[in-house]
């Protein structure tokens, strides 16, 4: 088939890569505009453009994609369909519309759960134990197009946002080039998603990763391996703000201590009480410093059982 492929992030990266090696022909790759990046503020192309250049495929970066000289832009290639993944602007019906085989979505998530721009870290945060990925005939709706194929992908007991995350786009790659094969073939059943409750993956910020140590213990280890990679949880000690990569919460571990107190120090992690159990902290960051597994932390820092975590009240 012949493509025009839609995509920004490195989650798109893996399925470009697979319509290359399925035999697709991609003709042109629309990806969002380079942005500076670092202290030099040097501009940084997009993992998408890199492969794209990598290949010898055409490059277009509209600011706004839906403005009419880009529109037009599109129409001359020809394409007989479009892969959209994690593009990052919404598509006006005109491009919708434009190819014989429509827009076909890579969605990370068993729609209709989860439409939005977080599925895999919210799956992570509110304790799912199976997601997955759709692949869906795009419409002008948010998500709401008609779902083509699904693959299911378990959660680990110790999946954080970023291992799902390169889960799911590998999962997604192999998906949709079965889904271009079925289109291809006409075999393919739609399934309109129709009116759903089922949980929204709204748009992360910084904010949501401030710890609040009255919530359970399990709750808060879900937003620590939700927000890992980013934008992480964190949580202020005196004048510090701490990142909390990687805990452990224990239940029916319990003291008389406030919410937020370190109620125990080890040499490989430190315990905080928390509104139901405790969390034990294994690995962490500090203002100008890396990652850093809690027993070299401890090496470095004194911490005493008492400290309090969180903002004073």
């Amino acid at each position: 088939m012949r493509i025009i492929f839609m995509g920004t992030p490195d989650f798109s990266v893996g399925t470009l890569e697979a319509l290359i090696a399925a035999g697709h022909e991609v003709c042109l790759v629309v990806t969002q505009p380079d942005k500076p990046k670092g202290r030099g503020k040097e501009m940084q192309f997009t993992p998408v453009k890199e492969v794209a250049r990598k290949h010898g495929i055409p490059v277009f970066q509209p600011v706004k994609v839906r403005e009419p000289q880009c529109v037009e832009e599109l129409k001359k290639y020809k394409a007989e369909g479009m892969v959209v993944v994690a593009f990052g602007q919404i598509l006006p019906k005109e491009i919708l519309d434009m190819t014989p085989y429509g827009c076909i979505n890579v969605h990370a998530s068993l729609l209709p759960a989860y439409r939005g721009a977080a599925p895999i870290q919210w799956a992570v945060i509110r304790g799912e134990k199976v997601s997955g990925v759709t692949t869906m005939q795009m419409d002008e709706g948010l998500d709401t197009g008609d779902m083509l194929l699904k693959t299911e992908v378990p959660l680990t007991e110790e999946e954080t946002g970023e291992s799902l995350h390169d889960k799911l786009a590998q999962a997604g790659a192999k998906l949709c080039v079965e889904t271009l094969k079925a289109l291809e073939d006409g075999t393919i059943q739609r399934t309109p998603q129709g009116e759903t409750t089922t949980p929204y993956a709204k748009m992360l910020d910084k904010k949501m990763g401030d710890i609040d140590w009255k919530e359970p213990a399990d709750v808060i280890e879900r937003l620590v391996r939700g927000l890992n990679s980013w934008p992480s949880a964190y949580t202020q000690w005196g004048k510090k703000v701490v990142k909390i990569w990687k805990a452990k919460a224990l239940l029916e571990e319990t003291t008389s201590a406030l919410p937020g107190t370190v109620t125990e120090v080890t040499k490989e992690y430190f315990s905080v009480q928390t509104g139901q159990g405790v969390l034990k902290i294994y690995e962490l960051q500090i203002p100008g410093k890396k990652r850093m597994e809690t027993s070299a932390f401890l090496r470095g820092y004194t911490l005493a059982e008492g400290t309090r975590f969180g903002k004073e009240e």
